[in-house]
């Protein structure tokens, strides 16, 4: 199985302008992606899709592989999209560009999913949210699931509509797999009205009828970067690994 990851990338972000190139442990928050989503050993190929030059001369700059896409893209899976119809591949896996602190197990865990007789069309990943703080934030993705675990919504509403804990609620993690030919189809999809609603783009695929398996994973998955403060706390998250285990988890050339 022929995995590639495209990690989709803008420099305007309406919170958090030039957030792709924003410094985290002495690294752009791009190149901390690169390299963990480079880490995980079941992908043979990654490839930052962007519309700016900037972040194009950066991911050079680094060593990484960058492709230059529209500037008319929607979402970033319609950026992979657009990467994935011109690049051989089986599967497509869609890595975040603000998701620094990814584990290349969880890459791993979602392409380990699709690896069956009857792969499903798009893979993604969950844990369980820490407490009722995440429960209430709009800014954490929350994702319900069928006793198949496969995804029945997606909100940034506080669902299920009472906490209690445990398996009561799930984060979604930012990380998508496809089959190619399903990624192709999704991004020819009209946006649909969920989608809107929520600005969630996997809701697309809900109200299509699409699948969606959601892989579980437990531990520590990663943090956001959704603005300044989230880039100060994954700073030091890092510090206090670097206390603990005395590595900081910032990515070196091939390791993460």
């Amino acid at each position: 199985m022929n995995s590639v990851a495209v990690i989709p990338v803008r420099f305007a972000s309406t919170r958090f302008p030039g957030k792709p190139l924003a410094f985290l442990m002495g690294k752009p928050l791009v190149e901390h992606v690169y390299r963990r989503a480079q880490a995980c050993k079941a992908v043979s190929r990654v490839i930052v899709a962007t519309d700016d030059k900037r972040i194009f001369a950066a991911v050079q700059e680094f060593g990484g592989e960058c492709m230059m896409t529209s500037l008319k893209h929607r979402t970033g899976s319609d950026r992979v999209g657009e990467v994935a119809g011109s690049i051989d591949a089986d599967v497509i896996v869609n890595v975040q560009g603000d998701e620094p602190m990814i584990q290349p197990e969880v890459i791993g865990a979602v392409l380990e999913a699709m690896n069956t007789e009857t792969p499903p069309a798009i893979v993604t990943a969950a844990s369980p949210l820490s407490g009722p703080e995440e429960y209430n934030d709009p800014d954490v993705v929350k994702v319900v699931v069928d006793a198949r675990g496969k995804a029945l919504y997606f909100s940034r509403s506080s669902v299920p509509y009472r906490w209690t804990g445990g398996d009561a609620g799930l984060k979604h993690i930012g990380i998508y797999a496809y089959q190619k030919d399903a990624l192709l189809d999704f991004v020819s999809l009209p946006m649909g009205r969920l989608e809107r609603l929520e600005g969630l783009e996997q809701l697309r695929a809900i109200e299509n009828g699409i699948g969606i398996e959601v892989v579980r994973v437990e531990g520590f998955a990663g943090i956001g970067i959704d603005s300044p403060d989230d880039l100060r706390k994954a700073e030091r998250i890092m510090m206090e690994m670097a206390k603990v285990t005395g590595n900081t988890g910032v990515p070196g050339r091939g390791q993460a």
